[in-house]
C-alpha cells in the first residue's frame, strides 16, 4: 500500500464494511481524552495529510468510501469543542452530530461536497466538523455541559 493510500484510508480502516466513514470517525474518538488543543491540532493534521494524499491518488478525487482521512479530520475538529475530561455521553453526542452533518450535508457542507476534486473531498468533512463543534459550543453555552 502506497504512503498516500495509507494516509487516505487511515492504514486500511477505510476498507472496513459497512459504513467506512463511520469507522473512520470512530477510530479517532479516543483523542477526546487529550483535550481540545490536541484534538484541534489532530484535526488540522488529518486535513493537511488528507489533502496531500488525495492529491496524489486520482481515484480518490471522486471521494470513494475508502477515503476516510476527511472523516478523521472532521471528527477531531468536533471533539475540539469538548473540554478535557468530558463524559463519554458528550463524546458520543459529538460523534452523532458529526456523522449527521457529514451524511445530511446541510448548507455549506453540501456546497463543499459538490465542489468535487481534492478540496471538495476534504472540505465537506472539515465544515461538517466545524458545524458539529458549533452545535456543541451552543449546548455548552446554555449550561448543558459541566
Amino acid at each position: 500500500m502506497s504512503p498516500a493510500m495509507m494516509v487516505a484510508s487511515l492504514c486500511g480502516i477505510g476498507r472496513l464494511r459497512p459504513a467506512p466513514g463511520t469507522w473512520g470517525s470512530a477510530v479517532v474518538l479516543p483523542a477526546a481524552l487529550l483535550g481540545p488543543g490536541p484534538c484541534l491540532a489532530l484535526g488540522i493534521a488529518f486535513a493537511l495529510a488528507g489533502l496531500w494524499a488525495v492529491s496524489r491518488l486520482p481515484e480518490a478525487r471522486e471521494d470513494p468510501g475508502w477515503v476516510v482521512a476527511d472523516e478523521a479530520s472532521g471528527q477531531c475538529l468536533t471533539l475540539a469543542a469538548l473540554p478535557a475530561g468530558t463524559s463519554l455521553w458528550w463524546v458520543l453526542l459529538a460523534f452523532a452530530l458529526f456523522r449527521a452533518a457529514d451524511i445530511l450535508k446541510p448548507g455549506p457542507v453540501g456546497w463543499a461536497d459538490r465542489r468535487g476534486g481534492t478540496l471538495g473531498v476534504m472540505l465537506d468533512d472539515v465544515l461538517a466538523g466545524l458545524l458539529a463543534a458549533a452545535v456543541l459550543g451552543l449546548l455548552r453555552s446554555f449550561g448543558g455541559m459541566g
